[in-house]
């Protein structure tokens, strides 16, 4: 299993990227348009998370269930990462920008926020997304 990690650009919240989520859709799933089409797709598609950078944090992920090629506006190729809807929040984490996506490891993936009071948790996923930018840009998450 392998990971993507890409920016959100001009999204800064959750909601916000649930809304750009609805286009473009491609059978009923989200897409994200991106310029190349990876060459470790098997491993992406064997479990793999579209991990996304918003406002120089890692905050959440989404499960990716394809990835299609098509056919930009000017007649170039590009490549559509179809995720789920569900946007899974994660421990916040520091990202510099950076162009494109990366490959992202399961070790280095942050983990998901429960939602719940576990050991894990304690009570950040509750936190407004702000809070817990501001948390972790003081390494205190």
């Amino acid at each position: 299993m392998l990971h993507m990690i890409k920016l959100a650009v001009g999204c800064s919240s959750l909601d916000e990227l649930r809304a750009r989520m609805q286009h473009p859709r491609i059978n009923g799933h989200g897409a994200v348009i991106t310029r190349t089409m990876p060459k470790r797709a098997s491993e992406i598609l064997n479990g793999g998370s579209l991990y996304r950078v918003m406002n120089g944090m890692v905050l959440c992920r989404q499960p990716i269930i394809g990835l299609e090629p098509y056919q930009r506006d000017d007649g170039t190729t590009g490549t559509l990462i179809i995720v789920i809807d569900d946007i899974i929040p994660v421990h916040p984490r520091t990202m510099r920008p950076f162009q494109g996506w990366r490959y992202l490891t399961p070790q280095d993936a942050p983990e998901d926020l429960t939602g719940t009071n576990t050991s894990h948790d304690n009570g950040i996923a509750s936190l407004p997304p702000h809070l817990r930018k501001e948390l972790a840009e003081l390494a205190l998450i």
